[in-house]
């Protein structure tokens, strides 16, 4: 098959792109507005769930009010348990002068409760039309590898997903068919590199470095989107590009051996599946 494969120096150009969000105004205030918001317990995070089962970003009132959004009139409070902290008398050690005398509630409420400024973002969200039949020939690829692909609403933002035990993937069906092709390209680098892939932020560099390349060989710029991702996951400047560096070999031979798969008929895909 005579496909051309992505090129070496589009990685050149990823690890580039990456460096210079991160060193951009939007990637600051992006990264100011992430330390906004805290790191919940585990028992937090159950009673979150329990109250607002599709809560994806909590704060309290005034966290939502010092970045521009304010609650909208008639929310109901998710109530999370805070530490009420106070200074040690006993001197026992003389390096930690607080001690943690019990636990108080204290309300938070989700974005999605919320209305005002949109809140600052590394990842833009693709708009308008993928290439022609990109969606048609990324899923031929999903079944040549056994892998069944669905488009439907899914939750909490939530773009895709890749679910190994069932061989399917999931692609959120709102979504622009610019944005649905760039990943499913994500989810089936997933399929093809991580069943066993135990470190989630690796797995992300890899998938994300894979559409890209796979994304541009199809004519789709997505830097919009990927920069921002990997960077998010691997860490800004030379972070992420030590990172893909070392996973570069990785990135390449999946992506080569998908936009290999990109030509192959509906005939090859029936046998190949059957």
């Amino acid at each position: 098959m005579n496909a051309t494969h992505p090129r070496g120096d589009l990685l050149a150009k990823l690890a580039e792109g990456i460096s210079g969000l991160t060193d951009s105004t939007q990637w600051m205030r992006h990264l100011e507005c992430q330390s906004r918001f805290h790191r919940y317990s585990f028992g937090n995070v159950i009673l979150i769930a329990a109250q607002c089962p599709d809560a994806s970003r909590v704060a309290g009132f005034k966290t939502w009010r010092a970045l521009g959004r304010t609650v909208r009139k008639g929310e109901k409070a998710i109530w999370i348990l805070a530490p009420m902290v106070a200074k040690r008398a006993d001197g026992v050690d003389p390096t930690d002068d607080r001690v943690v005398r019990g636990f108080k509630y204290v309300p938070v409420f989700d974005l999605s409760q919320t209305e005002g400024e949109e809140l600052p973002a590394a990842c833009h969200k693709l708009s308008g039309d993928g290439p022609t039949d990109a969606l048609a020939r990324l899923t031929r690829v999903a079944l040549l590898h056994g892998y069944s692909v669905e488009e439907t609403e899914l939750p909490d933002d939530v773009n895709g997903d890749c679910t190994f035990s069932l061989r399917r993937i999931r692609v959120e069906s709102r979504n622009s068919s610019a944005q649905r092709v760039k990943t499913l390209a994500h989810e089936i680098a997933h399929a093809l590199l991580h069943t066993d892939q135990p470190d989630r932020s690796v797995a992300e560099l890899e998938a994300e470095s894979v559409a890209y390349l796979v994304c541009q060989h199809l004519g789709l710029d997505t830097g919009a989107y990927t920069f921002g991702y990997v960077a998010t996951w691997a860490g800004g400047g030379d972070q992420a590009v030590a990172a893909i560096r070392a996973t570069g070999t990785n990135i390449q031979r999946t992506a080569h051996a998908m936009v290999d798969l990109l030509g192959a008929r509906a005939d090859e895909v029936s046998s190949e599946a059957a």
